[in-house]
């Protein structure tokens, strides 16, 4: 062998050595490993569906376990087809688009997604219009309009679920509850002990519960909701750190919380009402003890980026503003 084949020789040796070391593949060419990272963070953000039914699906997403995932989360979205569009009402259109440019794993869609009745034509005719390009990437859960039809079957048709329509889902390291806050409809009890059961399954998990109806609120329409106080029990009994709802089409955020409204920044948790998706906006009423932060004069969706212990919030407007941001540890 001559010198230039043992230098050869010895090189790659040496790269071999290096490889093993570091405990990763090695390429021929430039070495680039950029493949194996995306399908590892597609692998650590592998989502896990489970429903109050045996039916469990998987689907993944490409968002980092460094950075988190990217939820964006809203209600009270799409007037019905025909409606006219003005800067505070019926600008579904545009909290899309917005939320197609933020880029999120998923979107946790807050109740009342179709006005007035949500019936599928109408879920078909105007909500898909504009939201329908991300109904792929929905995890959705009924509100009160829903219920203007029958057993809120035109929501259940066009979302392909089945009822009572509650369940849980993770999002990375994240365990998320969809529930059905439609109390009149449906039989919270038995959904609130389901809802007990799985939290006692998953402890010293950052856990998120979401529902269509806010338990403190301080929009002019409709305000608190005591009926939901049995879901935020049992959330506070087991350390939940966010409570998402919308009804109140506005932007509030909550200081941390007890069900009896008393601040605890060590043990509460910390609710938003999302609810500016695009139907229309209300005023403030009477503000609510805990309120940190109101807006109502221009729609817009939360921004949630869930980390492995922490989580950080903004409400993006429409109109390219962020009027609302913070950052939190979990629990």
């Amino acid at each position: 062998m001559n010198r230039l084949g043992k230098t050869r020789t010895a090189r790659l040796a040496a790269v071999g050595v290096a490889c093993a070391l570091a405990l990763t593949s090695c390429s021929s060419g430039s070495g680039d490993s950029r493949g194996d990272d995306r399908a590892t963070a597609r692998q650590a953000s592998a989502e896990t569906t489970t429903t109050s039914s045996p039916t469990t699906s998987t689907s993944s997403s490409t968002t980092t376990a460094a950075s988190g995932v990217r939820i964006v989360a809203v209600g009270d979205i799409a007037c019905a087809d025909g409606d006219r569009t003005t800067s505070t009402s019926c600008r579904q259109a545009d909290t899309a688009r917005l939320t197609r440019s933020l880029d999120p794993a998923y979107v946790l869609a807050l109740g009342d997604l179709q006005y007035q009745n949500g019936t599928l034509a109408q879920f078909r005719s105007s909500y898909d219009a504009s939201w329908g390009s991300l109904k792929p990437i929905t995890r959705p859960l009924p509100g009160n309009h829903e219920y203007y039809t029958r057993g809120a079957s035109g929501y259940y048709r066009y979302f392909d679920r089945s009822a009572p329509g509650y369940y849980a889902w993770n999002a990375g390291r994240w365990r998320i509850y969809n529930l059905n806050s439609n109390c009149d409809k449906i039989d919270c009890a038995a959904e609130n002990a389901w809802f007990r059961r799985d939290l006692d399954r998953n402890p010293r998990r950052c856990t998120i519960v979401a529902m269509h109806h806010p338990r403190f609120s301080s929009g002019r329409e409709h305000g608190n909701n005591p009926s939901v106080g049995r879901f935020w029990k049992v959330a506070y009994n087991h350390r939940v750190d966010i409570a998402l709802a919308g009804h109140d089409h506005d932007y509030e955020r909550f200081v941390r919380l007890s069900p009896g409204a008393d601040a605890q920044p060590r043990r509460g948790i910390q609710s938003f009402v999302s609810g500016a998706g695009g139907k229309s906006l209300y005023h403030l009423g009477t503000r609510k003890r805990g309120s940190a932060v109101f807006k109502a004069s221009v729609p817009g969706v939360l921004v949630l980026q869930l980390k492995r212990g922490s989580y950080t919030w903004k409400f993006r407007t429409v109109d390219g503003r962020t009027p609302d941001s913070g950052s939190r540890d979990c629990l």
